[in-house]
C-alpha cells in the first residue's frame, strides 16, 4: 500500500491528467454610448414618425373624434358661446403674475421637447433602455402633435381673444394632454390623473389670460388625446398577469432567442 507522500503525488498526476475545460470567452462589458444609441433611435426616425402618424390618423375612431370636435368647435365660435366664455374669463380672473407665467412654461410644447430630450439622455447614460423607448415615443407623438398643430393654424389662421394671431387650435393644451396621454398609457392612472390634471389647469390658464377660445381648447385637447394614446399604445410593452413580456437573447457562451417576464417589485 503506498504511504501518504506517494498517495498524495498519485493524486496530483490525477488531477494534471484530467482534462482542462476550454476557456470561455469573457461577456463583453462594452455598452455603447450616448451618440452611438443617438445614431441607433433616430436614423430612422422619420419612417417612425410616419407608422405612428399613419396609425394615428387613417383611424376611423381617432377620425371620428377629430371631426366631432372640429364640428363642435364651429358651433361654438358660430352661436357667439366662444364669445360669453371669453367674457366670463375676462371678468373672473383666475391666474395672474407668477402663476400664470408659470403654467404657460409648464404647458409650453418646448418645455415639453426639452424634457423628453433630458428623459432620454438621462435613460441612455443609465442604460435603461425601457424608459429610452418610451422617450423616442414620447419625441414621437409630441413632433406629430405640434406638426398638426401648427399647420392647423396656419390654416385657420384667426385671433386669440386678445388679438393675437393663430388661435386654433390652442398649441398648449395639444401638447400638454399628449403628453398626459402618453404617460397614461406607460405608467397608469397613477401617473396619468395628476398629468390630466395639470393639462386641464393649462387649459384653464390659457383661457383665463385670453390667449385662445374655448373652441380652440376643445380641439386642442382632443388632438393631443388622439395622438398621444394612439402612438404610446403602438409602442406600448406587451403584458401578462402583471409581468411584462421582453425579449430574450441569452448569454454570449449560450446564445438562445426567445421571450421572458420581468416584473418590477
Amino acid at each position: 500500500m503506498p504511504r501518504a507522500p506517494d498517495r498524495l503525488f498519485c493524486l496530483c498526476l490525477l488531477v494534471l491528467a484530467l482534462p482542462t475545460p476550454a476557456a470561455q470567452p469573457e461577456a463583453s462589458t462594452d455598452r455603447p454610448g450616448l451618440l452611438d444609441t443617438a445614431r441607433a433611435d433616430f436614423g430612422g426616425f422619420g419612417d417612425y414618425l410616419k407608422a405612428d402618424a399613419k396609425a394615428t390618423f387613417f383611424n376611423g375612431a381617432n377620425l371620428f373624434a377629430l371631426g366631432g370636435a372640429g364640428a363642435a368647435s364651429v358651433a361654438m365660435n358660430k352661436t357667439d358661446l366662444d364669445e360669453h366664455i371669453a367674457t366670463y374669463f375676462a371678468r373672473h380672473d383666475t391666474f395672474e403674475g407668477f402663476s400664470s407665467e408659470s403654467l404657460y412654461v409648464i404647458g409650453n410644447p418646448i418645455t415639453h421637447f426639452a424634457g423628453t430630450a433630458l428623459w432620454y439622455v438621462f435613460s441612455a447614460e443609465t442604460h435603461d433602455d425601457l424608459s429610452r423607448e418610451r422617450a423616442v415615443t414620447m419625441l414621437s407623438a409630441l413632433t406629430i402633435n405640434a406638426a398638426v398643430t401648427t399647420g392647423l393654424k396656419a390654416i385657420r389662421h384667426n385671433h386669440t381673444p386678445d388679438g393675437g394671431p393663430w388661435s386654433w387650435p390652442s398649441g398648449h393644451t395639444s401638447s400638454s394632454v399628449a403628453v398626459a396621454s402618453v404617460l397614461h398609457e406607460y405608467y397608469g392612472l397613477k401617473v396619468g390623473l395628476p398629468a390630466y390634471a395639470v393639462a386641464g389647469v393649462v387649459a384653464w390658464r390659457m383661457m383665463d389670460e385670453g390667449d385662445h377660445w374655448a373652441s380652440d381648447v376643445l380641439f386642442g385637447a382632443t388632438l393631443g388625446w388622439v395622438v398621444g394614446h394612439t402612438v404610446a399604445g403602438r409602442h406600448a410593452t406587451l403584458e401578462i398577469a402583471g409581468f411584462k413580456v421582453l425579449p430574450y437573447y441569452g448569454r454570449p457562451d449560450a446564445p438562445a432567442v426567445g421571450i421572458s417576464l420581468a416584473k418590477t417589485f
